[in-house]
C-alpha cells in the first residue's frame, strides 16, 4: 500500500488529486468544529450521553452529532436516500428502466438522490430542532430559531453531499465513503487512548497491564486481518465462450470468469440490523423513555433494553445475561439482510440472460434457465458463509464491550468501512497508475 502512494505521488495528475480530497477533507473536519447558533452544547452533549446506541452514530458523523456541529447530520441522509432509491429501483418499473439506461438514467437517478437526501435532512433537523426546544436545550426556543436551526443542519448535510461528489469527480476513491472513513479515523485516537488509561493504565498491576496491551492491540491487528480476507474473498465461476465466425475470422473461444465475492452485500446488512435496532431506542430518549429492567420498569423500557447492545453479553448477573436475548434477534437480522441485499443487487437470471447473448457458457452447465439455477443456488451458499463472517467480525467488539466494558466507537462496522474504503481507493489508484502507463505508451 505504502508503495502504492508513493509512486502515486510521483504523477503530477494522480498527486493533484490526492491533494484535492486531503483539502476537501479538511474542510470536513474545520465545519465538525462549527457549532450551530443557539442551542446550548453542554446539554445536549449530556443528552446524547445518555443514549446508549450513539456510538456507532458518532462515529459515522466524526463527533458531529456529539457536539452538535453544523455538520451534526453529516452524510446518513445521504446514505439513507441512496437505500430507498435502491430499494424502489425493484418496486418502479420505471426506476428499474432508468437504471438500464446507462449514463442518462444513472444520472437521474442521482439527481433524485440529492432531492430525496434535502428532504430527509430538513425532516430529521426539523425533529432535531423541535426536540431540543422543547427540552429546554436552546437559549431561546421561538419559530426563527427553530429555522435557524434547521437551515443550518440541512445546508450541512447539502455541503457534504456536493463535497462528496466533488472528491468523487476530482479526487480519488468514492466521496461519500472518503467522508465516511474521515469520520470514523478521526474519532480512533480518542477510543485508543481512552482504552489505554482505561484497561492498561488504570490496570492493578504492571503485568496486567502489559497483558491487557497485548490483547487489545492483538484483537484490533487480528480483526483488520480478517476483514481484509473478508472482503478480498471470491468465488470465481468459470466461463467459456463458443467460438463463432465473423466475417472471415474465427473469434471466441476464450475463458473468463465472474467473481463473487463471498462478502457480497458490504458493510450494508450490519448498517440495516444496526438501524433497525437503535432507531426505537433513540425516538424513545427523545422522548424521555430509557431502556430499564428490574421490577419498577415497563414492558416497554425491558423491550429497549433488549435491543440495546450495551445490555448483551453482560454476565456480571443472570439478570442482566438475559437480555443478551437481543443478540439473536440482531444475528438473525444480519443473515436476512445479507440475503436481501444481495437479491437486489445481483441478479442471476439478468447474468444468465446476457452470457447467453454474449456466447458464454459455464462447462457442465446448459445456458439460459439452468445456468441461472445454478448461479442462484452457489450464491445462496457463499452469501450464508459471508453473512456468518460479518457475524462474526461485528460480534468480538460487542462481546469486549460487555465482558470487558472496553465501548469504543471503532467496532466491527467501522472497522469493516475502513478497511474496504481503503482497499477500493488503494485499487482506484493503481488503476489510475496502470491506465497512464499505458496511455504514455500508446502515446510514444
Amino acid at each position: 500500500m505504502f508503495s502504492t502512494i508513493r509512486n502515486a505521488l510521483k504523477v503530477k495528475d494522480i498527486r493533484n488529486r490526492l491533494l484535492f480530497t486531503l483539502l476537501c477533507l479538511v474542510a470536513v473536519r474545520i465545519g465538525s468544529q462549527i457549532p450551530v447558533p443557539g442551542i446550548d452544547r453542554d446539554q445536549v452533549h449530556a443528552f446524547l450521553a445518555q443514549i446508549s446506541q450513539m456510538e456507532f452514530l458518532n462515529a459515522i458523523t466524526g463527533g458531529s452529532l456529539e457536539s452538535l456541529s453544523i455538520f451534526a447530520l453529516s452524510i446518513t441522509p445521504y446514505i439513507t436516500s441512496s437505500i430507498i432509491i435502491q430499494l424502489l429501483t425493484i418496486a418502479i418499473p420505471r426506476l428499474e428502466e432508468m437504471q438500464k439506461e446507462g449514463e442518462d438514467g444513472r444520472k437521474k437517478l442521482a439527481a433524485y438522490t440529492r432531492y430525496v437526501t434535502i428532504i430527509l435532512a430538513v425532516v430529521e433537523s426539523t425533529v432535531m430542532a423541535i426536540g431540543f426546544g422543547r427540552a429546554g436545550y436552546m437559549n431561546d426556543y421561538n419559530f426563527l430559531s427553530t429555522i435557524v436551526v434547521v437551515f443550518c443542519l440541512t445546508a450541512g448535510a447539502s455541503f457534504l453531499m456536493w463535497l462528496g461528489e466533488k472528491i468523487t469527480d476530482f479526487g480519488v476513491g468514492n466521496g461519500i465513503s472518503m467522508i465516511l472513513l474521515f469520520n470514523i479515523v478521526s474519532r480512533m485516537p480518542g477510543d485508543i487512548l481512552n482504552l489505554f488509561r482505561t484497561h492498561v493504565k488504570g490496570a492493578s498491576s504492571v503485568m496486567n497491564g502489559v497483558i491487557a496491551t497485548i490483547l487489545i492491540v492483538g484483537i484490533i491487528v487480528g480483526l483488520i486481518v480478517y476483514i481484509v480476507v473478508l472482503n478480498d474473498a471470491t468465488r470465481n465461476i468459470p466461463v467459456q465462450y463458443a467460438q463463432k465466425i465473423q466475417g472471415r475470422r474465427l473469434v471466441g473461444g476464450s475463458g473468463s470468469s465472474i467473481p463473487l465475492k463471498v462478502n457480497t452485500g458490504g458493510v450494508m446488512p450490519i448498517i440495516f440490523a444496526s438501524s433497525i435496532l437503535q432507531t426505537p431506542i433513540v425516538i424513545c430518549s427523545f422522548m424521555g423513555i430509557q431502556p430499564a429492567s428490574g421490577s419498577g420498569a415497563s414492558i416497554g423500557q425491558k423491550i429497549l433494553k433488549v435491543l440495546n447492545q450495551g445490555a448483551w453479553c453482560n454476565f456480571s448477573s443472570l439478570g442482566e445475561a438475559k437480555y443478551t436475548l437481543g443478540l439473536v434477534l440482531y444475528i438473525a437480522m444480519l443473515i436476512f439482510f445479507a440475503y436481501f441485499y444481495t437479491s437486489i443487487t445481483f441478479n442471476p437470471i439478468e447474468v444468465a440472460t446476457n452470457m447467453k447473448k454474449a456466447g458464454g457458457f459455464i462447462p457442465g452447465i446448459r445456458p439460459g434457465r439452468p445456468t441461472s439455477d445454478y448461479l442462484t443456488k452457489v450464491l445462496n451458499s457463499i452469501i450464508f458463509i459471508g453473512a456468518v463472517g460479518l457475524i462474526i467480525a461485528a460480534l468480538i467488539p460487542i462481546v469486549c464491550a460487555g465482558v470487558f466494558h472496553a465501548n469504543v466507537s471503532f467496532g466491527g462496522t467501522s472497522l469493516i468501512i475502513v478497511v474496504g474504503v481503503v482497499l477500493e481507493t488503494m485499487k482506484q489508484i493503481e488503476s489510475r497508475m496502470l491506465e497512464r502507463h499505458y496511455t504514455g505508451f500508446l502515446s510514444d
